[in-house]
């Protein structure tokens, strides 16, 4: 179960990050789920004005990545991304793209998101596949 924070504290962590760049919040969390949203214009757009890939990426590896920190002690552990994947399916050239990131394995060593992404007429954009490491801190 994810741990209940408020958004406002999350949302402060994007601060002087690829995060805060990228637009990126935090808008809804659930036991099970995290979701944000990101806007489509000209920090995410690639050269012929459509959501860049890669920016889908780090919405995905955000979302999976603050979940998985929110499945863990930290005084205990750290948690940091291994392997991203996506599929993109449709162009988006503006407005917002809104993500939900469903944890699917949460295990003592990894955990494995699946994060869907949609348009602002929620029509699925990409889905994408996250694999977290947890790794335990020095003593």
């Amino acid at each position: 179960m994810l741990k209940q924070v408020p958004l406002e504290q999350l949302n402060a962590m994007n601060r002087n990050t690829i995060m805060e760049v990228l637009g990126i919040e935090y808008t809804e969390l659930s036991p099970t789920t995290i979701s944000g949203k990101m806007p489509v214009d000209h920090r995410t757009h690639q050269p012929v004005g459509l959501l860049h890939g890669g920016a889908t990426a780090v919405l995905a590896e955000t979302l999976g990545s603050m979940g998985s920190t929110l499945l863990i002690d930290t005084k205990e552990f750290a948690v940091t991304g291994v392997e991203v994947n996506a599929n993109h399916l449709k162009g988006v050239k503006n407005g917002f793209v809104h993500a939900t990131a469903t944890i699917l394995h949460a295990g003592r060593t990894t955990h494995v998101w699946n994060i869907e992404v949609k348009n602002d007429e929620q029509n699925l954009v990409a889905v994408c596949r996250l694999t977290v490491v947890v790794i335990p801190l020095k003593k």
